[in-house]
């Protein structure tokens, strides 16, 4: 072999370092799953005698949750007021959890003309009071105070957020405000938070929106899997409530139907509470169950 010809290297021993790379765990991004999400973790190596770190999605495996399991037929379509009964019998958890519906749409999540997003008010709310801020100048400003807004402002507000305060659940804007609003797109579009003209957040009528919103107005948005969801309240409500909300929920979104979605709309409808197991309801669209 010529000496300037270099052996290819072997396999690293088992524990070193690759070049430029660290040993320590990396958090990857949040999985994109189906519903509910569940964010990834990477763990790093634990230290002896230290117990192992509890991660989201741990509990799926706790006694509880597995007893629950059992209880669910997955391969049944529930009536929604049997759905409800059966949530609300199923093991609870030492607070009162948030009840969730999913629905798998009938469209193309790659195909921007066919994405679904917009806002609700449902029947008998979500069990919690929502933190609202505004992005508005003078009269309406003072509209949004009086309305109930935890912060309003313009310039001001915009360049806390820009600056990491994300202390709120909602964030309205009058669309003057949208050049100050339209710079944070980096930091509320991740976080879901990003006021909206389809999803009623971006409104002349400051005072309305954040009423509606505080009380409860729930804003849903089509995922990369067609998935739309939204909580529909608390596991403490009754199971008459839950369904109103769930059925209001399921209109509303047939109502949104885009003009090029082809067949069945909504294929598939999961309610489910924070630690439960998904409860699949019956739901005619199109002449099929979904």
């Amino acid at each position: 072999m010529a000496e300037n010809e270099q052996k290819p290297e072997g396999p690293k021993p088992e524990g070193q370092k690759p070049e430029g790379q660290s040993l320590e765990g990396q958090s990857p991004a949040a999985e994109e799953a189906n519903t509910p999400a569940v964010a990834a973790a990477v763990a790093k190596p634990e230290e002896e005698g230290k117990g192992k770190r509890w991660h989201k999605g741990r509990y799926r495996d706790s006694r509880r949750h597995q007893k629950a399991g059992e209880l669910v037929d997955q391969a049944k379509h529930y009536d929604i007021a049997e759905a409800f009964e059966l949530l609300k019998s199923l093991p609870a958890a030492k607070f009162d959890e948030t009840v969730e519906c999913a629905v798998r749409l009938g469209i193309d999540p790659k195909k921007t003309d066919q994405l679904v997003r917009g806002a609700i008010s449902l029947p008998h709310g979500i069990g919690k009071e929502m933190r609202v801020i505004c992005f508005a100048e003078g009269d309406k400003a003072k509209e949004a105070e009086e309305a109930g807004a935890a912060e309003v402002g313009s310039a001001d507000l915009a360049k806390k957020v820009a600056d990491g305060w994300l202390d709120f659940d909602v964030a309205i804007a009058s669309p003057d405000m949208m050049k100050h609003v339209g710079k944070l797109g980096r930091v509320l579009g991740p976080q879901g938070k990003m006021p909206s003209p389809k999803a009623g957040t971006v409104t002349p009528d400051v005072a309305t929106a954040v009423r509606e919103f505080k009380a409860g107005k729930v804003e849903f948005r089509t995922d990369a899997g067609a998935n739309v969801h939204a909580p529909i309240g608390k596991r403490s409500f009754s199971v008459e409530q839950l369904a109103d909300n769930a059925t209001a929920f399921v209109e509303h979104l047939r109502g949104l139907r885009p003009a090029q979605a082809k067949g069945a709309f909504v294929t598939k409808v999961v309610v489910a509470a924070t630690m439960s197991p998904g409860i699949r309801i019956s739901v005619i669209d199109g002449g099929a169950h979904a």
